[in-house]
Order: structure tokens, then C-alpha cells, then sequence
């Protein structure tokens, strides 16, 4: 297999595209540094495909290696044939891989070998042949009885024929695709009550059954955990007969021959004793891989919504941490996230000192000028809100208040990570803290947390932990890498994903900030312990420097592109201190001016467009000409017009962050009571959390009301993710609401 082409082939990409990136990726090159990079190389891959591309690479590498290895195999037990090999090596997937070894792997004692070990193997490939049309098979196995070999019986001898028989169709690599493909496309999952007596959260899984082919994921993932739980007991029903009658078609060649009795019942013998558990335990694990691979998507994606939700510029912070016995703690951040003051109050059970908070919140606000405040979404978190939310009325205060996810806060602030950061706080304070900077700056906030504990995903806990691991550190990678990080403020913890650097080397860089001072040129990077050449390769672009020496290190132009950048600021007589104004506004126009392209003729509205489908194409039209423009550019710079695309656009607005792309924050004024709802009103909310079957919307009340799919949109979608994402605000309304489980049923479909 030629696993370039076949890349090429599968991505829908050039063979070139993708020579170049795999050489990428063997040189070392980290995915962020080449998706965003090497766009000349790549043919401006993005770091998602990217990602795909190598993990695809890995698999194909691994095949080849296996199929080489199984070869070598079979041929040192001198049973490989020409065209045993041509089949190994045009096997595209592992699987068959496997099942063309399985006659061939080193097995354990079995029927079938016992029996061969006392010479059955000629009867059993004599009625393999199925060639005798008359006679009897006790007088067939006459010449093999052998009381030395302990084949006493006609019937001793036909039984060994048998179990060897057996094992060779179990052992068959085409029959063995036959029964999984059959048992994939007409199988089903079942699962019944451990204890039909006791009710439990599985109750709907208590008689159910459908199709392997058909079952969605989540509803795998959660007959998983209810018989890990062991509430369920799951099987695989294989459509038997269908099977029997496919292994019959393969292995019967001819009807009028004496032996299709036996062969019928070794057939039954060989799928059930062999063939049933393996292929049943293939479907399970095929369904939970499948399962898995989806949940680790949705949560990687929910992950990147929340990592990308936009800072809150200038909040001057009271960020609250609800609790009830031991009341709520309370830490007062100034604009850049320094801890200021903290306390606690006791507006909950059992105190509820609410005249005592006012005073406390009132005394905070006044002092530090605060104008948020931040309320953590854990325990007692609607009752502090309603007490907030009446305490600003009461007080006619300019302060807003919003609901942050305090997922994984106490996770951090017990962590290595927090005790470094603040030694001299209680992890009580430093959880408040958390809650508080995750609306300043969620994405600096949020990597401190494993991201498995930030909870935006589905079954997180059940699914294989190094796969959603992988997954996840990729995300946070690839959104730190998007956004940069100030080289002068970022944490270890913020460092640590940008490309190249590991922990250690991230520790090194802050040692060497707080001894020598803040960084004043991207190059003094190289002065870093354990931070070579190679390393600041990687990671020289994703390191902001504000107010440096070099106004380019305060964009994301690569050092490697700083002589062209110079080259070009000086041909268009712009100065580099407008970098650190804000950009400059102009350069387009000036590279349009210096190397103009032959413009199509306006339309006009003589042309029978509206005049706002004139003013789209005469922008697609100028946006088309600046291309050309800095085209002709690069060439005359000697550099990739890609490059240089990304460049003029960090001059025209100096490290832009993406995340302003994202909805802004939702504050709220006051609060609903679960007693406000009605079914048909009309709601605002935040969508906290997507999963298979819906997503999960934040609308003032205690608990996230669910869209279920099917109310997402007029639409038939796929998957919810198709129309939400982590953070959105959306208009809802009510359809049901469940008092006794504090349940509410949302949709999306507001017209009529």
C-alpha cells in the first residue's frame, strides 16, 4: 500500500499536500506550528485536518508494520503462499489482518489440535472434500482408530474429524467477515433488569433492544455503565439461522455428498462454541470504540467552545463560591485578575444572614469599585443568586451578575498547580478565585484543570481515559496556539501547550522572567534553560511580547518573517511604531496602490441586482484584486503569498484574538424561581453543554433546561452540533415542565 496516495485519497488532497506535511510531521513540527506556518507547505491545511491526517498516518503506519510482521510470521512456519501474501498485503484495515493470521497464530491446547495429534487430520479433510456420494462414516473411520492414541470408537475418530473441521471454519477468514458483517448489519443489543424489582435511572433499558447498526451512542454508553453498575444485563442477539445458512452456502459444495448431515450439525458446533463469543464480543467492543470516539468528539468540541468563550474585558470582580453550613466564599479580583480581598458570607441555610451579606457585598463594592459579580453554578448556587439578584434592586446598584461553570474548581484549587500559585491561601479562596478569572480569561483559568473535569461532555468518566485525554490536550493546544499568550503574564500551566513547550521547559521560562525581569525581545527566549533553537522554532510565533524592543513580537508574524515584514513596512512607508497604535488601517490600500490589478468593471444597478447583492459582489470583487495584490507582492519579497497574507493582516489589527468571534457573556439583573415557569413562555439562556441527544440550556433556574434534538430545529440535523455550540445564547420556550424532578423540556422552534 502506498500510504501517501491512499492519504490523498481518503482527505481529498493533493499527493503533494500531503508529501510535504507527513515530512512535517516526521521532522518534529508540532501540529500548531504547521497549520499555522507552514501554509505555503501544507496548501494552508488547518490544524483540525491536520490532526486527522496524522492520526490516520499512524494507523496506516501501523498496518503496514503489522502486515509485515505477520508475514514474517507465517513464512517461519514455512506455510506462506504467493497468494496468502498478496492478500495480507491489499488488506486495508487491521481486522483483516487478523483474521488471514488466525489460522496461522500459535494457539493454546485445543479440540481441534488434540485431535490432529493423534492423526484425525486425513478423515477430517476427506469429509472436507465432501467427494464420497455412498458409504458410511463408521466404516471411513475404521483406519483411524488407535488405542495407543486413545481413538477407541468410530465415533472417537469421527468427533476429533470434527472439532478439526470446526476449527477450520471458525479459523476461515471470508467466513468470519460473512458472520461479522451479518451480525453488525442485522444483530441487535439487548439488555434486561439485573433486579426487575428495583427501579433505578436505567429503567428505560429494563426490556430494550435495537439494532447494532442502528443504536446511537449515547444510548451504549449508558447500557455500558448501567451493566457496569450491574443494573443491566446486556447481550448480543445474532440473527442465528441467517448465519447458519451463510456458513452452510460457504462450506456445503456438494448436497448428494454423505457427509452434509455432520457438516451441518459441525457448522452449528462451530459458530456457537467458537465464532458466537468472539464476534459478540467484537460487536460490544466495536459499539463502545464507536461510542467512545463520538463522545471524546462532542466533548473536545464543547471543550473548545468553552475554552474560546471570550474575556471580559475591565470586570472588576466579586466572585462568589455558593456553599450552605460553611457558607460562601467570596474573593474580589481587580481587572487583571489580583486577588484583592476575600471573606465569607452566610446568605444561606443554615444562617441565612442575608442582612449580613448586603452589608459585607455593599462595604466590597463601594471599596473596590466592583461592577460583576460572579456566581459559581455548584451547591446553593440559585439561592445565592436570588439573593444577589435582590440585593442590587434593593440597593439600585450598577452591578451585574452572571452564573459561571465551576466545574473542576475544587479540582484545581487542592491541586500542585494552585498550591505553587498561592501558597498562602486556603483552597477555599483559591476556588473562588478560579470561578472569578474564568469570566476574565477562561481559556488562562481553564487549563490549569484537567480538561476531563471542566464537564461539558457526556460519560466522560466511562470512556477510555487515554483516548480522551489525547483528545482533549490537543484541543487546548490547538485553542492556546490560536490565541498566543503574553510571554510576560501567561501561567506554566498557559505555556505549557504552547508549541514545543513541555512543562519543564514552561517552569524555566517563568524561573527566568522573575529573575531576570519581564522578556523584552522574542530572542531572549533562546537564553532559557533547556529552550533550544529547535524549540523556539516552534514556538517564537504564539509569544506575545507588549511594549517589547521589536513591535512585530507583539503579533503572531513568526521571527523567521521578520526581514520580509521590514521589507514590506518599508516599501509601503509605514513606520513600525503603528504596529503599537492599533495597526494600520491603510496598508491594504497601499499594497492595492503599489501593485494594482486589473479590476472587472463595477456592475451598477443597471446590472438587475439589488443594490445589496451589487455592494456583496463588489466586495468579493475587491477581495479577489487585494489577493492578486499581495500575490504580486510576495513574489517580488520572496516570500509565500499565504505568509504574507497573515502578516498584512497582523499589521492591519495586531494580535487579534479569535475569541471575539464567540457570543459575549450573558448578565443577568435579576432571577427566576422554578415556581416563575410556565409552559409557552419565552426564555434567553446560555447553552452550557451539547451531547448526542440534545443540549443543555442555562435559563435562570436551578437546573439547565434540555432542547432535545428534535426541537433544535425545523430542520432534520444529524447532530445537535449542528445547530448549537458551548456558549451560545438562544431563545427558548417552554414545552413541559416536571416540578417533582425540577425537570424542564425546552424548544427551539418558536414560530406559530
Amino acid at each position: 500500500m502506498n500510504i501517501l496516495e491512499k492519504l490523498a485519497q481518503e482527505f481529498h488532497l493533493k499527493l503533494s499536500q500531503v508529501e510535504n506535511t507527513v515530512q512535517l510531521i516526521d521532522d518534529g513540527n508540532t501540529i500548531p506550528f504547521i497549520a499555522r506556518y507552514r501554509k505555503e507547505v501544507t496548501g494552508a491545511l488547518s490544524d483540525v485536518t491536520l490532526r486527522d491526517l496524522h492520526e490516520r498516518l499512524i494507523y496506516l503506519r501501523n498496518l503496514e508494520q503489522r502486515k509485515e510482521e505477520v508475514i514474517r510470521l507465517i513464512e517461519e512456519q514455512g506455510k506462506l503462499t504467493e497468494e496468502l501474501r498478496t492478500e495480507i498485503l491489499k488488506a486495508e484495515v487491521l481486522q483483516r489482518v487478523e483474521d488471514l493470521y488466525k489460522p496461522y497464530k500459535q494457539k493454546k491446547a485445543t479440540r481441534a489440535s488434540k485431535a490432529k495429534e493423534k492423526g484425525l487430520e486425513p478423515l477430517a479433510l476427506l469429509i472436507w472434500a465432501q467427494e464420497l456420494e455412498s458409504g458410511s462414516l463408521e466404516e471411513l473411520a475404521q483406519p483411524y482408530l488407535s488405542e495407543e492414541k486413545g481413538v477407541l470408537t468410530a465415533e472417537d475418530a469421527l468427533q476429533g474429524a470434527m472439532d478439526i473441521i470446526a476449527e477450520m471454519i471458525a479459523d476461515d477468514p471470508e467466513i468470519t467477515a460473512s458472520v461479522r458483517e451479518r451480525t453488525q448489519r442485522a444483530g441487535l443489543i439487548s439488555s434486561e433488569a439485573a433486579d426487575p424489582g428495583e427501579s433505578t435511572v436505567y429503567d428505560i433499558y429494563y426490556e430494550f433492544s435495537e439494532g447494532i447498526a442502528k443504536i446511537p451512542d449515547h444510548r451504549v454508553l449508558a447500557i455500558n455503565r448501567g451493566e457496569k453498575e450491574k443494573k443491566l444485563k446486556v447481550k448480543v442477539i445474532a440473527p442465528v439461522e441467517d448465519i447458519h445458512q451463510d456458513v452452510k452456502n460457504a462450506v456445503i459444495s456438494n448436497e448428494k455428498s454423505i457427509f452434509v448431515s455432520a457438516l451441518n450439525n459441525v457448522i452449528e458446533d462451530a459458530y456457537k462454541r467458537l465464532m458466537a463469543p468472539s464476534i459478540e464480543r467484537e460487536m460490544r467492543n466495536l459499539l463502545t470504540e464507536r461510542a467512545e470516539r463520538e463522545a471524546v468528539k462532542v466533548f473536545a468540541k464543547n471543550t473548545e467552545k468553552l475554552l474560546m468563550v471570550p474575556p471580559v474585558k475591565g470586570a472588576r470582580i466579586i466572585s462568589i463560591d455558593p456553599g450552605y453550613r460553611t457558607g460562601c466564599k467570596v474573593a474580589v479580583l481587580n481587572e487583571t485578575g489580583k486577588l484583592l480581598a476575600y471573606t465569607t458570607i452566610y446568605p444561606t441555610e443554615p444562617k441565612n444572614d442575608v442582612a449580613g451579606t448586603e452589608r459585607t457585598l455593599l462595604k466590597l463594592i463601594e471599596k473596590y469599585d466592583s461592577n460583576v459579580i460572579v456566581i459559581g453554578n455548584g451547591t446553593a448556587s440559585r439561592e445565592t443568586e436570588a439573593i444577589v439578584s435582590d440585593f442590587i434592586k434593593k440597593h439600585h446598584l450598577n452591578v451585574s451578575y452572571t452564573i459561571v461553570n465551576e466545574a473542576g474548581a475544587s479540582v484545581y484549587s487542592a491541586s500542585k498547580v494552585a498550591t505553587e500559585e498561592y501558597p498562602d491561601l486556603d483552597v477555599t479562596t483559591r476556588g473562588a478565585m478560579s470561578i472569578g478569572r474564568r469570566l476574565q480569561d477562561p481559556l488562562a483559568e481553564l487549563v490549569k484543570i484537567s480538561p476531563k473535569h471542566i464537564g461539558v461532555g457526556q460519560y466522560q468518566h466511562d470512556i477510555n481515559q487515554g483516548l480522551l485525554d489525547n483528545a482533549l490536550t490537543n484541543v487546548v493546544e490547538d485553542c492556546v496556539n490560536r490565541v498566543g499568550v503574553d510571554l510576560n503574564t501567561a501561567s506554566p500551566s498557559l505555556l505549557s501547550y504552547i508549541a514545543g513547550i513541555n512543562a519543564t521547559i514552561a517552569k524555566n521560562i517563568v524561573a527566568y522572567r522573575e529573575e531576570n525581569g519581564r522578556f523584552q525581545d522574542r530572542k531572549e527566549l533562546m537564553k532559557v534553560a533547556k529552550l533550544g533553537e529547535k524549540t523556539f522554532n516552534q514556538c517564537a510565533g504564539f509569544m506575545r511580547i507588549a511594549d517589547g524592543k521589536n513591535p512585530l513580537d507583539s503579533t503572531s508574524v513568526h521571527p523567521e518573517s521578520y526581514p520580509a515584514a521590514e521589507l514590506m513596512l518599508k516599501k509601503l512607508e509605514i513606520d513600525r511604531s503603528e504596529i503599537t497604535k492599533g495597526g494600520s488601517k491603510q496598508i491594504e490600500d497601499k499594497i492595492s496602490k503599489m501593485y494594482p490589478v486589473e479590476k472587472k468593471q463595477p456592475k451598477g444597478n443597471g446590472s438587475g441586482l439589488s443594490a445589496l447583492a451589487v455592494l456583496l459582489e463588489d466586495e468579493k470583487d475587491h477581495t479577489a484584486t487585494l489577493k492578486k495584490s499581495i500575490e504580486k507582492m510576495a513574489a517580488d519579497l520572496g516570500i509565500g503569498a499565504m505568509t504574507l497574507a497573515d502578516i498584512v493582516g497582523e499589521i492591519k489589527k495586531p494580535a487579534r484574538d479569535p475569541r471575539e468571534d464567540a457570543p459575549a457573556v450573558v448578565f443577568r439583573n435579576d432571577v427566576l424561581s422554578f415556581e416563575d415557569l410556565k409552559v409557552d413562555m419565552e426564555l434567553t439562556g446560555t447553552v452550557r453543554n451539547v451531547v448526542d441527544f440534545g443540549a443543555f440550556v442555562d435559563i435562570g433556574v436551578k437546573n439547565d433546561g434540555l432542547v432535545h434534538i428534535s426541537q433544535l430545529s425545523d430542520k432534520y440535523i444529524k447532530h445537535p452540533m449542528d445547530v448549537v455550540s458551548v456558549g451560545d445564547t438562544v431563545k427558548v420556550k417552554i414545552l413541559n415542565i416536571d416540578y417533582d424532578k425540577q425537570k424542564v423540556a425546552l424548544t427551539m422552534k418558536l414560530r406559530g
